[in-house]
């Protein structure tokens, strides 16, 4: 199918399809057991791949959206064979995902604005959210970028020092203050900073908290308008990171930080250690924001630009 052209290049596309092997094998471990003595797509297999769906993490919501399609397939075609299933669903579930504005992409590139483009990152802690910032700073700068990062999450030490750890690393700068400082002073640092330095691109880490969503909020809140007075339309992006190793976890966590700030992309992460990766579909067909990267393995360049029709075909290659 044209849906399916290689987009990536073939480094990518390896790192792809090996980050996703073990969503992947799970996913057919389950599949053909559910089509085990079946020679055709009736009630039964639909039953069973709807289990098999869910099973894997793809939501239940976005698992009914995909039946409906394939059930729609049977009527038209009449007839479909068991061995024409694993194809069928690639081409449904890149056809589900095509409605929706997300995983376009293939390279890591901001809009062209004169201020710097000011990306917020929230997400709770234990997700990936530093080494992901650190990540993204590092295929900014390759990319040309002139990168500046605030290390906002003041409510513990080692979120700053992680956050050094990585500038050291990308050879980025990094504006920090004392821990139990007003993350809100620094991010009006960071950004008086980049605007100073005519920097392209300000990551600003935020506090990984989330049992009381009021204080997240009001937090995130005077962040945005402490920002505001030096560049007034930051931030530009608010991006979620979430551990796509917790499955509906992650869903979960999508759904509270969605109703403390107004997120507007998403990165998965750590999708490699797990068989959860069904996930990404769900996620990318409910919350109908933009699941911009994901995470694929340890290495620098182990954190992608989420493309649908790349990871559709890698996971269900």
């Amino acid at each position: 199918m044209s849906l399916f052209k290689k987009i990536f290049s073939k480094d990518k596309k390896e790192t792809l399809d090996k980050g996703l092997e073990k969503s992947k094998n799970s996913f057919f471990d389950k599949l053909s057991k559910a089509v085990a003595g079946k020679s055709k797509v009736d009630d039964d297999v639909l039953d069973n791949l709807e289990e098999v769906l869910v099973s894997s993490d793809v939501g239940v919501n976005t698992t009914l959206k995909i039946i409906e399609r394939i059930e729609a397939r049977v009527a038209r075609d009449k007839y479909l064979g068991t061995d024409e299933l694993n194809a069928i669903l690639r081409e449904e579930i890149a056809a589900l995902l095509s409605e929706t504005n997300t995983g376009n992409e293939t390279e890591f590139a901001i809009p062209k604005q004169d201020a710097p483009y000011v990306i917020m990152v929230v997400g709770v802690n234990g997700v990936g959210k530093t080494t992901t910032i650190g990540k993204l700073a590092f295929q900014f700068k390759k990319a040309g970028k002139k990168v500046i990062l605030g290390a906002a999450d003041t409510f513990r030490a080692a979120a700053i020092d992680q956050l050094q750890i990585w500038a050291d690393r990308t050879d980025v700068p990094i504006v920090r203050q004392q821990m139990g400082s007003d993350p809100a002073s620094v991010a009006f640092d960071t950004l008086q900073s980049a605007v100073n330095q005519n920097a392209d691109v300000v990551i600003i880490d935020t506090a990984g908290r989330l049992h009381n969503k009021v204080n997240l909020m009001n937090e995130l809140t005077k962040v945005k308008r402490v920002m505001q007075k030096v560049v007034p339309d930051a931030p530009h992006e608010v991006l979620l990171v979430l551990d796509g190793s917790t499955g509906q976890n992650a869903f979960e966590q999508a759904k509270q930080f969605t109703a403390a700030t107004e997120v507007t992309s998403l990165a998965v992460t750590k999708l490699d250690g797990t068989a959860k990766g069904g996930v990404v579909i769900g996620i990318s067909d409910q919350f109908k924001i933009p699941v911009k990267y994901i995470g694929v393995g340890e290495g620098m360049e182990d954190l992608q630009v989420f493309n649908k029709y790349e990871f559709v075909d890698s996971f269900f290659k």
